[in-house]
């Protein structure tokens, strides 16, 4: 991306269904043609506002990260301190592509509707709204299993529909019923071909997510997606360049002990993992029955 304006008309572009929606319209700043991204630079810092009855939001990029904001004021009546934030993504200009910008897209069109109340297309449940680059960059927040499965749909977005149906029918995302059935074979089919460009970007989120993932998360990206290389010295060989040596080490010793004797029951229950069963709710005590609780 040239610069942030192209960055800009590029997210605002991802979300035009979902702010249309909401019925939220461009704020065109004076001097600013139709045509043109709405956007105005101040103090080092690049806004663009969408207004409507619900409310007024705000794109806001400072410091290499966009946040969106959100006030239920609208035109001259909201001012900056009315806006509360409701998220956050790192955006560097220069290094942001397509598929990162389509991302943060996706997540703000979540929050939005969210927010506002939008039923999201062709959905019956809302999908989980992921942890953002800067939350989890900050040490606020860890990469979790749904970030990982929505993160990895933006690099093959024709699994996207899958990802969703799996929320859909479970209520929860069940990664491992997800990647078994449907992410590994995509990451295989990528790593057998050994292009560099889609190498480089495959494992680049994986290297990122794994860095700062919780410990399901880590085990998903080591054991259950890359554990499916089967100890395939070619496989492997073809990924240590772009692995991580944080992710280098666990890959290689989960394929040796996978690919072993011993490994022989752990690999069984990788590959026939049991069914999902949705957690029993607590049963009430007989002292919270009686207050009605």
């Amino acid at each position: 991306m040239s610069d942030i304006f192209t960055a800009l008309s590029s997210v605002v572009k991802g979300m035009e269904s979902v702010l249309n929606s909401n019925g939220f319209k461009a704020v065109y700043p004076e001097g600013v043609k139709k045509n043109e991204l709405p956007a105005v630079t101040s103090a080092g810092k690049t806004t663009v506002d969408f207004s409507g009855e619900k409310g007024t939001l705000r794109l806001e990029h400072f410091d290499n990260k966009l946040a969106l904001l959100y006030t239920d004021k609208t035109g001259d009546e909201a001012s900056g301190s009315d806006f509360a934030r409701l998220t956050l993504s790192l955006l560097e200009p220069g290094e942001a592509d397509e598929k990162d910008l389509q991302y943060i897209a996706e997540e703000f069109s979540d929050s939005v509707n969210s927010k506002c109340g939008a039923a999201k297309e062709k959905s019956s449940s809302k999908t989980p709204t992921p942890v953002s680059k800067a939350a989890a960059k900050s040490g606020a927040l860890s990469y979790d299993p749904n970030t990982l499965g929505s993160r990895f749909t933006v690099m093959f977005p024709e699994l996207r529909n899958e990802y969703k149906s799996n929320v859909d029918r479970h209520g929860v995302f069940l990664a491992e019923d997800f990647f078994l059935n449907y992410g590994n074979k995509a990451v295989l089919e990528v790593i057998r071909q050994n292009d560099k460009l889609k190498m480089k970007k495959l494992f680049n989120m994986l290297n990122e997510i794994y860095e700062d993932g919780t410990n399901e998360t880590q085990s998903l990206i080591a054991v259950t997606i890359l554990g499916s290389l089967n100890n395939d010295q070619t496989l492997l060989a073809n990924c240590v360049d772009y692995m991580s040596k944080d992710l280098c080490v666990p890959v290689i010793q989960v394929n040796k002990y996978l690919s072993s004797g011993a490994g022989k029951g752990a690999r069984m229950r990788l590959e026939n993992p049991p069914p999902y069963k949705p957690k029993k709710p607590k049963k009430k005590s007989a002292f919270k029955e009686a207050l009605g609780l």
